[in-house]
């Protein structure tokens, strides 16, 4: 059996000497970054990119404190305090495995009621930067991409916004503070994976101003700046299985990150108080993300909808082992080439063509336990951030998009809640009840499944998409998962 050795700062030195490890001093190291979301996708991606510039002794003041605003992130707070902050990345590639151990979060801020620790921590005129992970559904958006005002969340931090209860509250109480003290703008950078996150971020936290105080909304607009960005990283959930295989390096990490290896960082040069120079660690700055992210969005993000669904009702458990599935794979590569590229502009170095080739290899990766339940976790928001922006654009250029309307139809049939063997599939969205009702009922009227207007808007009610949805769904309910793909790839 292996000897455990605890992951902390005393250890570092005694870990085996395959683990790589920081090479500089926590000592050395203060807080530039405030990180709301703390979550895996962070520790394996913002965070790997600033402990890489630190290990080359740079930027040392732009170290990372985790937050978080939800009653579970303070059981997350206590193990990453109990190991020092640090981190265990295990990078699966085909040919093998590395372990690294990442230093550059130094602290993670209290998880309080009303956020008090959170907003003195932004107040402070070090804080240069306020980065979120809140998921694709954390916006508070409304099904037509609008700021939802009357969001219970919103309209309680509007009436109290010296004790907010959402991140976006806390960061504007925050601000006002740093307004009256001219401590100074932060930076607000999205790290979700939406299309132009930064306006989505901007709409949020001046919507919510707005609604309690119209003077600082208008120095926020002013003096704050709101980045795009695209990130990109697949980087599973984990459990057991990961908690063995760190454990089988020697470590004992109650929170470790698998990822795949392979990185993508791409952010508008918007910092109004400074930033990290990490373009020299690969990241990309460019006044166009718009173009980078709407290949990683509609090709990989939109691509990982299309076949999470069909391998849940077949009960495939990951990604990678759908992708050996030879009717999903090749659902895949269908849809991919012939539906979505045409819709995708090349950007320096990568074709849409080529990027279909590299994620396909991406996702095929047998390393990686990414699972299906994983991907298609809160479909309500992916769906309508990923793969209805292609619907509409095929509609409107009156180009193929039968797949799409397949992948939807797929979508739709899961939601019902069980799968093809009659196991059942367990709440998987913050909507799931309303969707698995609506699910049922759309078995023998499948338009009740497009009037949810909350999903799709005008597009619920196009014809040509309802007709082809439609027949979609009543084949899959009627012949089966693998029949509907069948009939798609011989059309």
């Amino acid at each position: 059996m292996v000897e455990l050795i605890d992951l902390k700062l005393e250890n570092l030195a005694a870990l085996p000497s395959g683990v790589l490890k920081p090479n500089y001093s926590r000592r050395d190291l203060s807080p530039g970054i405030v990180h709301i979301g703390l979550g895996n996708f962070h520790r394996a991606h913002q965070a790997w990119y600033l402990h890489q510039l630190m290990q080359e002794n740079q930027d040392l003041d732009w170290a990372v404190l985790g937050a978080g605003v939800r009653c579970e992130d303070a059981n997350r707070r206590t193990k990453m305090l109990k190991q020092d902050c640090l981190t265990t990345l295990i990078e699966l590639a085909p040919s093998g495995k590395a372990v690294e151990v990442v230093g550059s979060m130094i602290d993670y801020i209290p998880v309080l009621n009303h956020n008090a620790a959170l907003i003195t921590k932004m107040a402070q005129k070090s804080i240069r930067m306020v980065s979120l992970t809140v998921t694709e559904g954390g916006y508070f958006q409304s099904g037509l991409g609008m700021f939802d005002k009357d969001h219970a969340d919103i309209q309680y931090d509007a009436a109290h916004p010296n004790t907010p209860k959402t991140a976006f509250g806390a960061m504007i109480a925050a601000l006002q503070i740093r307004k009256d003290t001219q401590a100074g703008p932060f930076t607000c950078l999205s790290c979700d994976n939406l299309q132009s996150n930064g306006q989505v971020l901007s709409q949020t936290i001046l919507g919510l101003a707005r609604l309690s105080s119209p003077d600082l909304a208008e120095w926020i607009e002013q003096n704050v700046t709101f980045p795009n960005s695209m990130v990109d990283c697949i980087v599973p959930a984990t459990g057991p299985a990961e908690l063995e295989l760190v454990q089988s390096f020697g470590i004992d990490d109650s929170l470790p990150v698998t990822h795949e290896n392979f990185r993508q960082w791409v952010i508008e040069d918007k910092f109004c108080a400074g930033r990290p120079e990490l373009e020299k660690v690969g990241v990309t700055f460019t006044d166009n993300v718009h173009n980078f992210e709407a290949m990683k969005l509609r090709l990989l993000n939109a691509g990982h909808q299309l076949i999470a669904a069909p391998a849940e009702l077949l009960s495939i458990r990951t990604i990678s082992d759908a992708m050996y599935h030879p009717l999903i794979s090749q659902l895949f590569r269908k849809i991919e080439t012939e539906e979505i590229v045409p819709h995708v502009s090349a950007v320096p170095g990568m074709t849409p063509s080529s990027y279909v080739n590299l994620i396909a290899e991406r996702f095929a990766n047998p390393e990686i336990g990414d699972t299906t339940r994983r991907v298609a976790f809160d479909g309500s928001a992916r769906h309508p951030g990923f793969v209805h922006p292609v619907l509409r654009d095929a509609i409107a250029q009156n180009m193929r998009f039968d797949g799409l309307a397949l992948g939807e139809a797929l979508w739709a049939r899961m939601c019902a809640g069980w799968r093809e063997d009659g196991t059942m599939i367990e709440s998987n969205d913050p909507s799931w009840e309303n969707l698995v009702m609506q699910a049922r009922i759309a078995k023998d009227t499948p338009a009740e499944w497009r009037r949810q207007h909350q999903l799709y808007g005008d597009l619920g009610r196009e014809i040509q998409f309802g007709k082809r949805f439609d027949y979609w769904l009543h084949l899959i309910w009627s012949q089966g998962t693998e029949k509907a793909i069948q009939t798609y790839l011989e059309s």
